[in-house]
């Protein structure tokens, strides 16, 4: 029996190395080396418990990019048709769904009742901060085409899928819209891409870091601005200047924290939408008027855990895009499997926008 290194969460805030076997592909399933495994903020939730109970012991890593070593019997072609040998480089879908409730056949939406985010660790595992990831059959793999940048598609991580499921549930950035997106992490940074490659007229991009806005203008942004140097009244006052009294037609919350919910909320104009992404992994409550929804005709919604159509469009669009948009450069720290815990502290300090973990170190 063969061995490889994996970072397993045993319970909140420790993190151990393990010595995990590699276990053949199931009939259906795949097994791939993990070539680049992204380093997600909610991953930092997950770790501290701010996400909810987990069902530990878990492979941390939900972001990845493998090369196939061994095909489970059966499997010719990627969940696209696209064929598959190994050697090829595939990107996934990272949560396991049933196939068989209401929630998956009748709704056609993600997660169902019966989905599995989480493996047990002393089990064959599809988490990312390890050597190999088993991927179950009926767990959505893609063929990345060969002349992709491998971390052009890893750079956005889940928060390109996160973009496109977001627009597609809570409806499109269109031609001469104007967006505003709270915070400048991988999330607000795709959703940026999104709405500047959509034709969005103005895309205005807040956050608390130089380095996030120079980023999210060099991905379209028409404004940034700052929320260290200006309160929240000069930051209206501002967004106001740049868009007129209406407002924003539609307000992207991709900034994590539960005080951005007020305020986005009050930034969106008359007819607008609110799209709630990044608050995930941040619990608790904020106090709104609803009679800002009816006298201002708004929608708000909310969007997480998204199809494997929406990480499959991901990563042709990264791909598509790798050229005229710096997204490779956003990984500019990678981290061997035994020092996930500075990989996670890099995501938290905001000392790397987009760390990952790299087996290969």
């Amino acid at each position: 029996m063969s061995y490889g290194k994996a970072t397993v969460l045993v319970k909140p805030n420790q993190l151990e190395t393990w010595d995990v076997p590699i276990v053949d592909p199931e009939p259906g399933g795949a097994l791939v080396s993990i070539v680049l495994g992204g380093v997600c903020g909610s991953d930092a939730h997950i770790v501290s418990g701010g996400a909810g109970e987990m069902p530990f012991p878990i492979i941390l890593g939900h972001e990845g990019i493998g090369r196939i070593e061994k095909l489970g019997s059966g499997v010719t072609t990627d969940y696209a048709g696209v064929a598959v040998a190994p050697g090829d480089l595939v990107y996934w879908s990272p949560i396991a769904q049933c196939h068989r409730c209401h929630t998956c056949t009748v709704l056609d939406e993600m997660p169902c009742e019966n989905a599995q985010f989480f493996e047990d660790a002393e089990k064959p595992n599809w988490g990312t901060y390890a050597d190999y990831a088993w991927l179950p059959n009926g767990l959505a793999f893609f063929r990345i085409p060969d002349h992709a940048q491998p971390e052009a598609v890893a750079a956005l991580g889940c928060g390109l899928p996160t973009a496109l499921g977001g627009f597609e549930q809570c409806g499109p950035v269109g031609l001469g819209d104007t967006v505003v997106v709270q915070g400048a992490g991988p999330v607000g940074l795709a959703s940026t891409l999104v709405a500047s490659a959509s034709g969005a007229s103005e895309v205005i991009v807040l956050d608390h870091s130089p380095a996030r806005l120079q980023v999210a203008e060099s991905f379209g942004a028409t404004a940034t601005i700052s929320i260290a140097d200006h309160d929240v009244d000069e930051r209206r006052a501002m967004i106001q200047e740049h868009l007129g009294p209406r407002g924003a037609s539609v307000v992207v919350e991709a900034a994590g924290v539960l005080g951005a919910f007020p305020e986005g909320y009050e930034l969106t104009g008359a007819y607008g939408r609110y799209i709630i992404l990044g608050l995930w992994g941040a619990i608790g409550t904020s106090a709104i008027s609803p009679r800002d929804l009816t006298l201002k005709n708004m929608r708000v919604g909310g969007a997480t855990f998204h199809k494997p159509k929406h990480y499959y469009n991901a990563m042709h669009m990264a791909v598509r895009l790798q050229d005229k948009y710096p997204l490779a450069d956003l990984i500019s720290h990678r981290y061997a499997v035994k020092d996930a815990d500075k990989a996670l502290e890099a995501v938290k300090s905001g000392l790397a926008l987009k760390p990952v973990i790299d087996p290969s170190l």
